[in-house]
């Protein structure tokens, strides 16, 4: 890519930033790329199993170590990683500061396009990798990982941008004493904050990540990503061009670098407690993301657990409706961030366009348009994906157990993979009172649908959860405008967005980078949001400087 096209990929991006018009450097649909992608990327994933990745920096490495199994042939992948200590990462870390420090920030901005750049010529390898460790379906792993991944990080580099440039660099300041004039020279600098961790998540391997590692490296911070035991390939290979395109420019490749470890032996909180280790980003569980938060001396941004919540007061199409929840609950078995869990519904049912819905009437929808997904033989194993650990699928298993179950786990056969491990959402239906069973969060295929005793309760319940256990969506169907404002408002204070009345290919999981913010910041399910401008500011400080 010539530097103009770069330069011009930025100009667009930051235009986007502003307007939160449709946008994206990347094309999601895999036909945008070359015609034989598809192929040669699954060959190079089929090439690296059982092998050494040897790609990466590995200088001052102790061994090699990985333990990825894919969700689809419940065999391991056999991929080994360079291995290092904790004191040889920080160390090279330190040494290679100085270098990137010095780079102006425009400069900085076009090799990080650069590397996305080299990124996307592995788009169909990563896709590949993506699958086989974190269980998604080969479309969602190409555009999660991929355009989606590549589009959120550059987003973060216009952002970086952005904000370096808020004030002029020299100025010449001048105040009216009377007599004379007092001149004083003044610069300012963005002065970055040190090493920043980047600690992936097992289920989004690049999409979380890079957001938080092109922050810190546009803002002047060398990083260290430490992914997730289970789901090291697709991160390693974007690692992996970062760093080729940083020794093209004649700098340090340990700008960048990949912290394997194993669940076994974890290296995380070594490294998180490091006094030398400045910045930290995190996706994953409330309880270690509570202890990340509570580090002194760091500077920390989260994405944890959230109970999302879905009301239904009224609808136009009730069948389009059930659909659309019946998608947003499936997709990838419910193993989203973004994904909806508790459905509130009023104990007297909905109005609809077609008459009245008893509750009965509206949990009895909503479970056959599941298992009607489900059961769709071009549907439902694409849609499903593969759960990514046993953990997930034995918790869901569990809680089904002594429950009002209006769905169970259905039979659903992959045609690729006969071994792939599999669970079809289930919807329990649950009193409000029953707190205990849906006021946290339930990661995987699962549904609540909550009796509440009208929509004023089925409100006042979404908004205490979010408030008290954080939400990262909340999604209302209703056709009366002033009930729809009162929950705009009610839950824009519980810091959390609302997505209305939404249907055909419009769903609750997605959310769009340039446009939409990816967690709020403002509630238990995170305390940062993709991306606003904190996300950037918080990663250096201004200092002045003044000559007479």
């Amino acid at each position: 890519m010539t530097a103009q096209a770069m330069n011009s990929i930025l100009k667009d991006a930051q235009a986007a930033l502003k307007n939160r018009l449709y946008f994206s450097a990347y094309p999601e649909n895999p036909k945008a790329y070359a015609e034989d992608g598809n192929e040669a990327g699954k060959t190079a994933f089929s090439k690296q199993l059982n092998e050494n990745f040897t790609e990466l920096d590995s200088t001052d490495s102790i061994g090699w170590i990985g333990t990825e199994v894919s969700p689809y042939m419940q065999v391991g992948l056999g991929v080994h990683y360079p291995q290092f200590s904790v004191d040889a990462l920080i160390s090279k870390a330190n040494a290679a500061k100085s270098a990137w420090i010095s780079i102006p920030a425009e400069k900085k901005a076009t090799i990080l396009v650069e590397m996305l750049d080299a990124v996307k010529e592995r788009f169909f390898e990563i896709a590949y990798a993506t699958m086989h460790t974190t269980g998604q379906s080969f479309v969602m792993s190409f555009q999660a990982s991929g355009p989606h991944a590549n589009d959120r990080a550059l987003e973060v580099i216009a952002m970086g941008l952005q904000e370096l440039s808020r004030f002029d660099a020299d100025v010449n300041w001048v105040k009216n004493m009377g007599k004379f004039d007092l001149t004083i020279k003044k610069n300012f600098k963005p002065i970055s904050k040190g090493i920043g961790l980047v600690i992936g998540c097992s289920t989004f391997p690049t999409w979380n990540t890079v957001p938080g590692l092109f922050a810190n490296l546009i803002a002047g911070n060398v990083s260290i990503v430490k992914p997730h035991p289970k789901s090291i390939l697709p991160i390693a290979i974007v690692v992996a061009e970062m760093q080729k395109v940083l020794s093209k420019h004649g700098l340090p490749m340990s700008i960048v670098q990949l912290a394997v470890d194993t669940v076994e032996n974890p290296i995380t909180k070594e490294l998180a407690e490091h006094k030398d280790v400045k910045l930290i980003d995190y996706t994953g569980g409330s309880t270690f993301g509570d202890y990340i938060e509570g580090l002194n001396g760091k500077t920390v941004f989260t994405e944890k657990a959230g109970v999302n919540s879905v009301i239904l007061e009224s609808v136009n199409d009730p069948k389009a409706v059930f659909g659309n929840l019946a998608f947003a609950a499936s997709l990838y078995s419910g193993q989203m961030c973004t994904a909806p869990q508790n459905v509130f519904v009023p104990a007297g049912g909905i109005f609809t366009s077609e008459g009245h819905l008893s509750f009965d009437e509206v949990v009895s929808g909503i479970a056959a348009a599941i298992k009607g997904l489900v059961e769709n033989p071009k549907m439902g194993p694409f849609t499903l994906g593969a759960i990514q650990n046993d953990v997930t699928k034995n918790r869901v298993l569990k809680t089904l157990e002594n429950k009002n179950v209006a769905l169970g786990p259905l039979e659903c056969v992959n045609p690729e993979f006969a071994d792939t491990r599999v669970l079809s959402p289930s919807v329990v239906v649950v009193d409000a009172k029953d707190a205990d069973t849906w006021q946290h969060e339930c990661f995987g295929p699962i549904l609540f649908i909550v009796k509440a005793a009208d929509s004023n309760e089925c409100l006042s319940l979404t908004a205490a959860s979010a408030e008290n256990k954080g939400a990262i969506t909340c999604q209302c169907y209703s056709t009366n405008e002033t009930f729809m404002n009162e929950v705009e408002n009610t839950m824009n204070e519980v810091f959390t967005p609302v997505s209305f009345n939404f249907t055909g290919a419009a769903f609750v999981n997605q959310h769009a980078a340039f446009s939409d913010l990816h967690v709020s910041g403002g509630n238990p399910s995170g305390n940062a949001s993709f991306t606003d401008a904190l996300y950037i500011n918080r990663r250096f400080v201004w200092v002045g400087n003044r000559y007479l």
